[in-house]
């Protein structure tokens, strides 16, 4: 087995090799002479369309296609857009590390999710961004999380009891609903009864208005019921500003409502908004994808599962405490190895705003970027036999993300890391033993779940599983 030193040589070799072009290749600019780079190669694929279908439908095989034809910088027209893919973890260290400030988040996903999250912090950069993670930091620090846990507990429970074991069972369409149900409850605060459904209803819709193909203002399309579903959500939580500010509640709402750093530093009304909107879309559809894959992996890898289900029982807990969490290593290995497989944000926007260069390659201002995380974590060189599940390669004796800083970076890297990323184990893991200490799961020999691209690659076909109680 190639250890982390024989796999970046091998990263090294393949990257010297010569590609010979074929005749449709053709440079997204030239390189400035003198300057020693070579031109970003690429092609536009479909008039219109591009090579959108093939990135939605087919996300790594796509990217590793580009790959062999084109090495670690390929561009490509989809979205709408002309885009540059980095693909392996010196280039995507590069952009995420941006220290000659070359790179820009803000302008990166605008295109893309900016109308329906406008202002959160994911889409603004160096000073400004400085200033509202600082704040925001203090809704996520370790007593914030632990009194997030004690109120999520308990909606688990209520979740879970209502799944009815039995085949046919949809994974994923069951715990979309409960990290939903989870995230109103624990971020809003408070039973919501039929308003936790027009919520829910307007979450959904505005994360489906990013994924939009036809990206206008078109009655009836997944645009127009995006951008209607975030000038609801607006709506709502300006509505519950005043009770909030006054409230000495836990819930993330309350919380962002009164941060303050030491310097007295504090979001405005519009800003409380603008966050509540962002970090709820990132915490459930993140969460939920990583779970539902988490299960899936559990149901093709019977003795993984059973080997996390002894540690859990091993607690003697029917819910975790946030001191639990380090007591499930079998749990933190799987957890892992699925964000390798199965990153749920699976590519990254960012734009140059200056002329500069990524693995040698000229990238001129203006350009769109995308850092393509999925597929490098399912990509030799970077990673032995990557299509097969492998927890064991997190283990302190293997370590296989130790071949590079950014070879595993299912949460981005550098000041734009995930805020949320102990919130979104937290949860993970929570759930996960709760439903190993009630249930087990299987799925038929050799099935494999219908993948579709959203925020990162999910079953469209609900990850049917026949669920068995305990």
């Amino acid at each position: 087995m190639s250890t982390p030193l024989a796999l970046k040589a091998r990263h090294v070799a393949t990257s010297l090799v010569e590609r010979v072009p074929s005749p449709g290749d053709r440079p997204l600019a030239e390189p400035p002479a003198g300057s020693g780079l070579a031109p970003v190669m690429g092609d536009p694929g479909l008039p219109i369309v591009g090579h959108t279908l093939g990135f939605l439908e087919h996300t790594l095989a796509s990217t590793r296609r580009f790959h062999e034809r084109f090495g670690t910088v390929f561009w490509a027209n989809a979205f709408g857009t002309r885009l540059v893919l980095v693909v392996g973890p010196d280039g995507i260290e590069t952009v995420l590390a941006n220290r000659d400030r070359a790179f820009a988040s803000k302008d990166g996903w605008e295109h893309f999710i900016g109308p329906f999250f406008e202002r959160g912090v994911m889409l603004m950069d160096f000073e400004e961004h400085r200033h509202h993670r600082r704040i925001m930091q203090q809704a996520f620090k370790r007593e914030r999380l632990v009194a997030y846990l004690d109120a999520m507990n308990p909606a688990i429970e209520r979740g879970i009891s209502d799944w009815r074991p039995g085949s046919g069972f949809e994974l994923y369409t069951a715990t979309k609903q409960l990290t939903l149900d989870i995230a109103t409850e624990v971020f809003v605060g408070g039973e919501l009864g039929d308003e936790a459904d027009r919520l829910n209803g307007a979450f959904i819709d505005v994360v489906h208005g990013g994924q939009a193909i036809v990206r206008a203002d078109v009655p009836g399309g997944k645009w127009h019921r995006g951008l209607e579903s975030r000038r609801l959500l607006e709506e709502y939580f300006r509505s519950q500003l005043p009770g909030k500010r006054a409230s000495n509640a836990d819930d993330l709402f309350s919380v962002l409502c009164r941060a303050e750093t030491e310097d007295g530093e504090r979001f405005s009304d519009a800003d409380v908004v603008n966050h509540m909107i962002f970090t709820l879309m990132a915490a459930h559809d993140t969460s939920t994808i990583t779970l539902a894959m988490v299960g899936y992996y559990l149901a093709r890898h019977p003795e993984w599962q059973d080997r996390v289900r002894v540690e859990s029982q091993a607690l003697g807990k029917t819910a975790i405490d946030y001191d639990d969490l380090d007591a499930l290593p079998s749990m933190d290995l799987v957890f892992k190895e699925t964000l390798r497989m199965n990153a749920p944000v699976g590519l990254v926007a960012r734009i140059a705003i200056k002329d500069t260069e990524i693995d040698g390659r000229y990238v001129p201002e203006g350009t769109r970027l995308m850092l393509a995380i999925y597929p490098t974590q399912r990509m030799e060189p970077w990673w032995n036999d990557p299509d097969t599940f492998d927890p064991e390669r997190f283990t302190e004796a293997r370590h296989e993300d130790s071949s590079h800083k950014y070879a595993w970076a299912p949460f981005g890297g550098n000041v734009h890391k995930c805020i949320g990323m102990h919130f979104g184990s937290m949860e993970i893991k929570a759930i996960l033993h709760q439903l190993l200490l009630r249930n087990s799961w299987r799925v038929p020999a050799g099935y494999e779940p219908v993948m579709d691209y959203g925020t990162g690659p999910f079953p469209a076909d609900g990850l049917p599983i026949e669920l068995r109680a305990l």
